[in-house]
């Protein structure tokens, strides 16, 4: 907790905070907008609205505004001494790095939930009937879950590059191939790829495909059974993408 509160106290100034509020704000306003302009309406209502909110999103937006909290969480400690500081104090490895990620989900946690209130103030704005259905919420849970994998493996990068860029760079592509992998019905992807769960999950439940008479994910539905293989996919990739990261830290004279 000590390590948590303490990467926090860090990004008290940081720029990061702009990213969780603005990011998401700017997608749902986006994806909004197009729709009203294309069709006049969200033909389907909230199902509409959540399906254009989180469709660009899951697939690029969400994976790449992690890596760039990743690089934002780790910006400090490539700065002057302040890795060897970092590294020589009486704090183990694992527990930095834990830290450093738990920082970057929970950060990656509130972009979401900023996400999903941007849904329902404008599906209000709008007057659409109802709320948003509960399986949204739920669905949102595990994005939630399946972004620490993320949060976990572009934390890593950062650790090791002192770049601001590279680290987002390369999260894009990874995202851009995973993206592409589910599109053409690789599946097994989202079993091995953090970036690939995320925008697997990212579409549970909403029911059809993303893109009408185009080629679209393979969508899962909302079930015990996928809730918990999620669930499961993401500790396991969670912890060890951390193990490896600590023992990488540990036994490595030089960064990249």
């Amino acid at each position: 907790m000590e390590s948590i509160i303490s990467e926090f106290l860090k990004l008290k100034r940081s720029l990061s905070w702009l990213v969780v509020i603005l990011l998401p704000m700017i997608m749902v306003v986006a994806g909004s907008a197009s729709t009203v302009a294309v069709e006049g309406e969200f033909t389907a209502g909230w199902h509409t609205l959540w399906v254009r909110s989180i469709g660009f999103w899951g697939m690029a937006i969400l994976p790449v505004g992690i890596a760039i909290l990743a690089s934002l969480v780790w910006r400090v400690e490539h700065k002057n001494s302040n890795w060897n500081a970092l590294m020589s104090g009486p704090v183990p490895t694992w527990r930095i790095v834990t830290g450093k990620v738990a920082a970057i989900a929970i950060l990656s946690a509130a972009m979401h939930v900023v996400l999903l209130i941007s849904v329902i103030i404008l599906g209000k704005t709008f007057e659409l009937p109802g709320m948003l259905p509960p399986d949204y919420f739920a669905s949102s849970f595990l994005v939630v879950i399946a972004q620490i994998p993320v949060a976990a493996l572009q934390s890593a990068l950062s650790t090791f590059f002192r770049s601001f860029a590279t680290p987002v760079a390369i999260g894009l592509v990874l995202t851009g191939a995973c993206t592409m992998a589910l599109l053409i019905k690789l599946r097994v992807t989202s079993l091995i790829m953090p970036y690939a769960l995320l925008t697997q999950t990212t579409q549970i439940g909403i029911g059809r495909g993303m893109f009408d008479g185009g080629t679209s994910f393979d969508i899962t539905a909302l079930t015990p059974a996928s809730i918990l293989l999620t669930l499961a996919i993401s500790a396991v990739l969670t912890v060890v993408i951390i193990a490896a990261n600590s023992m990488i830290v540990n036994h490595s004279d030089t960064r990249a």
